[in-house]
């Protein structure tokens, strides 16, 4: 059986310096009747778990460690007995939602996952975070972008360890080199296309955000 995605929102806050603001959250399922992996865990283990069903749960894949990214990944870990994977450069901003508790696996730039029979590719895309990465799973035409690009832009970058000059470059030389059909599936907000974004670069360039 090929591979589908299946989605939810969930609502919580997103702390960082200081300030706590309420999200909502996409959660982003991957997989067959089978098995899948999930794309970040913000805010509620048991609204992800009702998404995976009675499949294997392979993988928790952390786009990044913001706290509304990964605030449950230990719990559903526990639950499930999937692995969190999370980029290394991004342990220091987990660090200050899970102080007891690391990943169990590590995401690397041109990586190659497999769920369902179909591949994850991993590209790392610093810029929000240090250690932001983007999953792209050509055989769907899918990226999973987390807060890296929008529907209208790229991600925050005004916060502790993020950088617009780094974002801008990730988007420009990673992300906007993917075919234009490309569906990108963001951690908050509407999907979009690689072609519907790719025009506005300069745009967000010049806004600087």
């Amino acid at each position: 059986m090929s591979a589908r995605v299946d989605h939810a929102v969930t609502s919580g806050t997103f702390s960082l310096d200081g300030q706590t603001f309420d999200v909502d959250n996409n959660v982003w399922v991957l997989g067959d009747d089978a098995e899948c992996v999930v794309v970040d865990a913000p805010h509620d283990a048991e609204a992800i778990r009702e998404v995976v069903g009675d499949r294997r749960l392979v993988a928790v894949l952390a786009t990044h460690a913001h706290d509304d990214h990964v605030r449950v990944a230990p719990e559903l870990a526990d639950a499930t007995g999937a692995e969190i994977l999370l980029h290394p450069a991004d342990l220091p901003v987990w660090r200050l939602t899970h102080t007891e508790r690391r990943p169990t696996g590590e995401l690397a730039d041109g990586q190659v996952l497999e769920v369902a029979g179909t591949r994850i590719e991993v590209i790392h895309t610093p810029g929000h975070a240090p250690g932001a990465v983007c999953f792209y799973v050509p055989d769907l035409g899918v990226l999973f972008s987390g807060d890296t690009l929008f529907q209208g832009g790229p991600g925050a970058t005004g916060r502790s360890f993020s950088d617009f000059n780094l974002i801008i470059a990730s988007i420009r030389d990673r992300l906007l080199e993917l075919p234009p059909e490309t569906v990108v599936h963001t951690g908050h907000g509407d999907s979009t296309t690689i072609g519907a974004e790719a025009p506005h670069l300069q745009e967000w360039i010049d806004r600087g955000h």
